[in-house]
């Protein structure tokens, strides 16, 4: 499935050109519906998501992605100091700071990586397993990589628009939520609080991501690099799901 077959269903251009070739830029309603439209390439439509959702995968499978994702979990703090470190806004590093504090724990918070290694638990995956690495598969850790870099080396405008694949995700954790109690009740219920607690910090992200890039990402040409930006980070998350059900195919 490729987003890309979705620009053609874009509304009519209302803005005035803005003396970048004859294109005019999309207002910030259609902008913002071009960066949406995009789901349809999100992961959630992976062959690999669809199964795990609807019951299909083994408990090797579940523990294979489990421990793959702890990788992603792991770096996006660096990721989002990446973003900091770019930014020279003291405002948006203000707010931005929040995503590593969700993320490493703070105070008596304990923290998106640490919910997640009790998603681990959950699964029967144990500690020194998960913390090891061992079961994350060269695509991952490539995919993941080349994120960590990208947000190091692109401006942060940039960065902040890869992080728009958040625009999707409430809806896939709604979806576990819903499913793996009954599809896996071999999985300790306690172990899905991940799911639970992203889906509000995720519709929080998404409103400053969607601020800082609607803002900025104004003419033609910006606005179309900023569709190709997401659309790389949509390939990430593809990609690890790729490598993920090739290492455990049952």
């Amino acid at each position: 499935m490729n987003a890309k077959d979705t620009l053609g269903t874009a509304p009519q251009h209302t803005a005035q050109t803005n003396g970048h070739g004859d294109r005019p830029a999309w207002t910030r309603e259609e902008f913002e519906a071009q960066l949406r439209a995009k789901g349809v390439a999100y992961h959630i439509h992976h062959p690999f998501n669809v199964k795990m959702n609807s019951g299909g995968c083994s408990r090797e499978q579940i523990r294979g992605w489990v421990a793959n994702r702890f990788y992603y979990q792991i770096n996006i703090p660096l990721k989002d100091a990446a973003v900091l470190s770019n930014c020279p806004d003291r405002e948006t590093r203000r707010r931005w700071v929040q995503r590593i504090l969700d993320h490493d724990g703070y105070g008596g918070e304990e923290g998106g990586i640490e919910t997640w290694a009790r998603l681990g638990d959950a699964v029967g995956l144990s500690r020194d397993d998960l913390w090891s690495l061992k079961q994350v598969t060269p695509g991952v850790r490539f995919a993941v990589d080349a994120y960590v870099n990208f947000a190091r080396r692109a401006p942060w405008q940039e960065s902040v628009c890869s992080s728009l694949t958040e625009m999707f995700a409430p809806q896939v954790h709604r979806d576990r939520l819903a499913s793996w109690p009954e599809h896996y009740p071999w999985i300790e219920p306690s172990g899905l609080a991940y799911f639970r607690s992203r889906i509000s910090l995720a519709q929080r992200d998404v409103e400053h991501g969607l601020e800082v890039t609607l803002d900025h990402f104004t003419r033609r040409d910006q606005q179309e690099r900023a569709l190709e930006i997401l659309q790389f980070k949509l390939d990430i998350l593809w990609t690890m799901l790729d490598s993920i059900e090739k290492a455990f195919p049952q």
